[in-house]
């Protein structure tokens, strides 16, 4: 039997030290615990380093899109274009609106929306005379932006609106164009898996004041005035008017001051999760089996994750093409004694995400088949996500190449 390392390599490390535990004690000492001046200051330097004019921060990502989907105008009847590969959180969105997640395929090198595949389906829904979807909703996954350009001029021509599931994409860049800010709304995740972290907490970001000004009263029950607001102004102690129906979506001090001394490491963080990236490009050239990350000219790759794909015939996948449908299940199962070879050795791995139109819910909803979106369902089937994190020493990184190309030999 394999012998497991001594010391484990985790999928990820959030990089926290003592200016995060001064910046909680602080507010601890404070007493305001609640959404206050922390989240305020953090909402501006997001704003400041996204290059948008409004950040408003919320419980999670997924509040943040249920907010987005709802302040755009999205609910039941509407129909929602999703990536058929992301978290499912994208889709649950759409779901908490009464709108209807319509999935879309992606390109298994990038993992993204296809821009090809939205197009036929929208030219699908033209000549059968159905209504048009509403929406678009990209998501930059793993830190790599959406083919944004191509995915606005499709909506600008059919009137649809674009809101961005940015939760990976802090730091990602397309054509000089930050993740999000390139859609009516982007959203992001502060999750302990991304690269800045609050625990749990999401953001959302427009250049639009009035949707700004609808999140603001949305996430906070539909108060006409925030907490801080009303404190900082006469007759605060008069409760605010409630006029439109809202939640609780607000993010703690706590986690503001947290997402505040994250912000100030961020250039730091990515440029650290870069040069691991970079040197696992460099170590996986000797593995023809797995195909690294794929960056488009132009982009930059903020590296959320550092997810590859698990392709014995890399060939096959040449123009666009993929193996055999069987194939697919044979490479599978390799996949995952090969994953599970490296846990036992104590490196850490993981599938990349979800095909959501696999899981049991969507499937059974919308009466959906894995063959339905076959790049999405060759990418969960086959992806692997090695470890990345900030401090990721050159000796873990040759560790985990090692144990891959282990896997690979004895599978």
């Amino acid at each position: 039997m394999d012998k497991p390392a001594a010391t484990p390599i985790p999928i990820t490390r959030p990089w926290m030290d003592e200016q995060e535990e001064k910046a909680v004690l602080s507010v601890l000492r404070s007493g305001w615990l609640v959404q206050g001046p922390n989240v305020a200051e953090f909402e501006n330097r997001f704003k400041a380093f996204v290059g948008v004019r409004n950040a408003i921060a919320v419980t999670s990502c997924t509040s943040a899109l249920h907010l987005a989907l709802l302040a755009a105008g999205i609910g039941p009847g509407d129909e929602v274009l999703v990536p058929a590969l992301t978290f499912l959180a994208t889709a649950n969105a759409v779901e908490y609106t009464g709108a209807k997640p319509v999935f879309v395929d992606v390109d298994p090198r990038t993992y993204n929306m296809n821009p090809n595949e939205i197009g036929r389906c929208v030219s699908e829904q033209v000549k059968t005379g159905g209504s048009l979807p509403k929406c678009i909703l990209p998501v930059s996954l793993f830190g790599l932006c959406a083919d944004m350009e191509s995915i606005r001029e499709i909506a600008s021509a059919h009137g649809m609106k674009v809101i961005e599931d940015a939760a990976c994409g802090l730091g990602a860049y397309r054509n000089g164009h930050h993740a999000g800010a390139e859609a009516l709304l982007g959203c992001f995740s502060f999750h302990p898996r991304k690269s800045v972290t609050t625990g749990e907490g999401g953001m959302v970001v427009t250049d639009d004041d009035e949707l700004a000004d609808k999140i603001r009263r949305l996430r906070d029950h539909g108060a006409a005035k925030t907490d801080l607001e009303r404190h900082l102004s006469q007759g605060g102690s008069l409760l605010p008017a409630y006029d439109v129906l809202g939640f609780n979506y607000r993010m703690t001090d706590l986690q503001g001051a947290l997402g505040v001394a994250q912000m100030s490491k961020l250039p730091q963080i990515l440029e650290a999760r870069r040069a691991a990236a970079a040197r696992y490009d460099n170590l996986l050239e000797e593995v023809p089996e797995i195909l690294p990350p794929q960056v488009p000219l132009g982009y930059r790759h903020a590296y959320q994750s550092y997810v590859c794909l698990y392709a014995p015939h890399p060939n096959v996948l040449e123009g666009g093409g993929m193996p055999e449908w069987e194939q697919i299940s044979i490479w599978n199962r390799k996949r995952n004694r090969i994953m599970a070879h490296m846990e036992r050795m104590g490196v850490s791995v993981r599938q990349g995400t979800h095909a959501v139109h696999t899981l049991g819910f969507y499937r059974r909803k919308y009466g959906l088949r894995d063959e339905d979106f076959k790049m999405a369902f060759m990418a969960d089937r086959l992806s692997i996500t090695l470890p990345l994190y900030v401090g990721i020493r050159m000796e873990e990184q040759d560790r985990v190449i090692h144990t891959l190309r282990e896997g690979i030999r004895i599978f």
